[in-house]
C-alpha cells in the first residue's frame, strides 16, 4: 500500500501556534500529530508513506528524516491538496493511492478502508460522515453526486454529508491537474463528475473523528483523550491510562502548583511556585511562570510570535 500525509497547510486558524510549529506536528498529549497518523498508516499496511511540506518544512523534514519507507516532498509554493497530489505523481506507483489529511484525529480502520476501495473497483473513494459543521458533499445510492455549502438545500433524495479528508484514488486521475501552482482536489473530483466518472462514497458512522482546525478543537481532543471520552490509539494508550492530570517525565512542578480538572505537561517543562493549572496543554519545555493561573490554555516552548496584519 502507498499512501500520503499532506502536511503543507499555514494553519491560520491556529495561529499563533502554528507559527512556532506546522500543524501535523501540535503534540497530542506529547506525541505529535504527524506520528500519530503514521502509525496508523504502518498498521494498515502502508510500506510507503509520502509527506509533503511547505510552511516551517524544515521541522516537517527533521521530524521525517531517516524514518523507513517515508519520503518527504518539499514544497517551495503552497499547492493545496490537490497541487500537492500532483507533484507527488512522479513518486507513486500505479496501484491505489490513500491520503489521509495530516491535520485529523481519527478511530478509523484505514486498513479496511482501502481493501474496501480496492474490492470495489472504483477509481475514487471519498470517505464520508454526518457532521453537520463540514456536510458539504451531496451523495445518493452509495456515490457522490456533487459538492455544495454546509448551509444549503438538497433534493430530498440527496445525504448531504462531511468528507472526513481520507480518500483512496487512482493516481492517474491526477495527471489532468496543472504541475504547477495552486490546485483543489475538490475542484478535480467536480471535473471527474462531470466526465461521468463515478466517485464511490464510503460512508462511516460510530466512529471518533475530528481535525485539529483551531485551537478550541486542538484543546477538546486532549481534554477528550485524558478523561476518556476519545478513543486513545496506540501509541496513547499508556499515557491515557495514567488519568486527567498527567506530568510527564522530566516535568518540574514547583510548591503549591494546584492542577484542576485535566492538565497535560510536557517532558521537561516547568511550572512555577503557586501556578495553578485548569484544562491545558503545556508543551515539553513549556515555562509557566510562578503565581500564573491559567484555564483552557495552551502553552507552548517559545514566546508566541506576533501574528502577521495578513492572517
Amino acid at each position: 500500500m502507498q499512501a500520503m500525509i499532506p502536511a503543507a497547510g499555514l494553519g491560520t486558524r491556529l495561529r499563533p501556534y502554528t507559527l512556532l510549529r506546522p500543524k501535523p506536528l501540535l503534540p497530542i498529549l506529547g506525541i505529535p500529530l504527524l506520528d500519530l497518523t503514521i502509525g496508523a498508516l504502518r498498521r494498515a499496511g502502508a510500506a510507503t508513506i509520502l509527506v509533503n511540506a511547505h510552511h516551517l518544512k524544515e521541522q516537517i523534514r527533521a521530524a521525517v528524516t531517516g524514518r523507513a519507507g517515508i519520503v518527504l516532498q518539499e514544497e517551495e509554493k503552497i499547492l493545496g491538496i490537490g497541487g500537492g497530489l500532483r507533484l507527488a505523481l512522479a513518486r507513486l506507483g500505479p496501484e491505489p493511492l490513500l491520503v489521509v489529511n495530516g491535520d485529523i484525529y481519527h478511530d478509523l480502520d484505514l486498513g479496511d478502508i482501502y481493501r474496501r476501495h480496492c474490492q470495489s473497483g472504483a477509481e475514487v473513494t471519498m470517505v464520508l460522515h454526518d457532521f453537520p459543521r463540514f456536510n458539504s458533499v451531496l451523495v445518493r445510492q452509495g456515490n457522490v453526486h456533487g459538492f455544495a455549502r454546509p448551509d444549503t438545500g438538497v433534493a430530498g433524495n440527496m445525504r448531504r454529508l462531511a468528507f472526513t479528508g481520507i480518500h483512496v484514488l487512482n493516481p492517474e486521475l491526477l495527471r489532468p491537474i496543472p504541475a504547477t501552482g495552486f490546485a483543489d482536489i475538490i475542484d478535480r473530483y467536480r471535473d471527474i463528475l462531470k466526465s461521468g466518472t463515478t466517485i464511490r462514497a464510503e460512508v462511516v458512522s460510530g466512529h471518533f473523528w475530528t481535525d485539529i482546525g483551531t485551537i478550541p478543537d486542538y484543546l477538546a481532543l486532549n481534554r477528550g483523550l485524558l478523561k476518556g471520552n476519545i478513543p486513545a490509539c496506540a501509541e496513547l494508550a499508556g499515557i491515557v491510562a495514567q488519568g486527567p492530570l498527567h506530568c510527564a517525565p522530566g516535568v518540574d512542578l514547583g510548591p503549591g502548583v494546584r492542577l484542576r480538572n485535566w492538565v497535560f505537561i510536557g517532558a521537561n517543562a516547568r511550572i512555577g511556585a503557586n501556578a495553578e493549572l485548569s484544562g491545558c496543554v503545556v508543551w515539553e519545555n513549556g515555562n509557566v511562570p510562578a503565581n500564573m493561573v491559567l484555564a483552557k490554555a495552551i502553552i507552548p516552548d517559545a514566546a508566541l510570535p506576533a501574528v502577521p496584519p495578513e492572517a
